[in-house]
């Protein structure tokens, strides 16, 4: 009977570790030993919110992986674990772990999981380096900014450009209006030139 009582207690925490799998964006898988309760709450505090950072024992954790889904966590599942559920963005909660592991070096990061694939300590420690979605997300709107913002200019240039256009359209029509002109006077000096000559030789005619 001593050995049934845990079983609910076990099946809870089973069902806990399953749904952090489940329902978390990623996991990271660390090894906490010679960590003092006080710097375990300051790495709680310092992940924030969204990132829940629990120790667990390992033969329920490769449970509640398989149950999951998640296959290959058993070799990341030895010493003692604790599991970081990240609910957030996995780039922000990676770099809090490698910064508090810089001022700690007794935190290990052993490896992890995410969106059901298996990471290593090295891709933990790559996608730290990434830049976060916050950042992402900045530089994006400023693009988008500086975009619509040459557009607007670009809108605003357009009547002074139409205008211009309409001007040199006006000064082009009135260059050509002279020159036209011009073109058109040696002919109307030459019909009447030629039409003395004509009623001249039609007067002995008539005569």
């Amino acid at each position: 009977m001593a050995d049934t009582q845990p079983r609910p207690d076990k099946a809870a925490a089973v069902a806990e570790l399953t749904g952090g799998f489940r329902n978390s964006s990623a996991a990271v898988l660390t090894e906490y030993r010679g960590l003092t309760m006080a710097q375990l709450t300051e790495l709680r505090r310092s992940l924030g919110r969204e990132t829940t950072y629990a120790v667990t024992k390992n033969t329920l954790a490769k449970i509640a992986a398989r149950d999951a889904g998640i296959a290959d966590l058993d070799e990341l599942l030895a010493g003692p674990t604790a599991i970081a559920f990240v609910q957030g963005d996995p780039v922000e909660a990676a770099k809090g772990l490698r910064d508090f592991a810089k001022a700690h070096p007794l935190l290990v990061v052993k490896g992890g999981v995410l969106d059901g694939k298996k990471l290593t300590a090295d891709d933990i420690k790559k996608l730290a380096d990434l830049e976060s979605r916050e950042v992402l997300l900045a530089k994006l709107a400023g693009g988008m900014k500086a975009k619509m913002a040459q557009a607007a200019a670009t809108f605003n240039a357009l009547p002074t450009q139409l205008a211009r256009l309409a001007q040199a359209l006006q000064e082009k029509k009135a260059a050509e209006a002279p020159a036209a002109s011009a073109a058109d006077a040696p002919a109307a000096a030459a019909d009447a030139a030629d039409a003395p000559a004509s009623e001249a030789a039609e007067a002995p005619a008539e005569a």
